[in-house]
């Protein structure tokens, strides 16, 4: 855990904002996550940002849907999503409600709980492996539909909460194209990063699924 570490919880006014200025004011936040087995924190290194339906990348481009109704508000609460029919990735929800807008959690670096990560990743080479991209993230933390659409405002017993936690210098905050995101949506330069920071996932741009012959 980092020393001096402002444990203050995010309000919902902080995810009440455009999403561009959410995403990269996310970094060094800490993500609390409550579980049976006892309390993961992690500090945030990476993040995307989605701009709903005017964002040709975003899950709400075309509109609400059962899917993504969490996407639309209010914000501060979790849009959980499945993808290729093995893993989760984790969201915040952000802007004002009624607008579909989301911050697409990348990576991070555990700071409590990794010895309840590392039987959740017992892939990863060493601890910067854990949380390094958006589904080992929520694998390591234990991330599932069932958190879809939870509150993660702080309150007593919150399955997630975000803490103020060390924001990086300015200077240390970096931003390109979105990892994986093709089509109209590919040049937004839309991730935002930490620096050097060794448990932020590489930049591989969008591949177009090939159909078998």
């Amino acid at each position: 855990m980092i020393e001096g570490m402002d444990r203050t919880p995010l309000t919902r006014d902080f995810f009440d904002r455009p999403v561009l200025d959410v995403a990269p004011d996310l970094l060094g936040r800490i993500l609390v996550r409550v579980t049976p087995e006892g309390p993961i924190e992690l500090r945030l290194t990476e993040v995307e940002a989605y701009a709903g339906e005017i964002d040709p990348g975003s899950h709400a481009f075309r509109g609400r849907t059962a899917r993504n109704s969490v996407m639309f508000g209010p914000p501060g609460h979790a849009y959980v999503y499945f993808t290729y029919g093995m893993w989760h990735c984790l969201n915040l929800v952000c802007g004002p409600e009624g607008r579909a807008s989301g911050v697409l959690l990348r990576a991070g670096d555990i700071q409590v709980g990794a010895e309840l990560t590392r039987e959740r990743r017992n892939s990863a080479r060493n601890d910067k492996e854990l949380a390094k991209g958006p589904a080992r993230l929520a694998t390591a933390l234990d991330i599932d539909r069932a958190l879809n659409g939870t509150d993660a405002i702080a309150h007593p017993g919150a399955p997630l909460s975000v803490l103020h936690g060390t924001p990086p210098p300015r200077d240390q905050v970096r931003n390109g194209p979105r990892t994986g995101v093709g089509g109209d949506g590919a040049t937004h330069p839309w991730r935002f990063w930490i620096d050097g920071d060794p448990t932020v996932s590489p930049y591989r741009a969008h591949a177009p699924r090939r159909r078998a012959t």
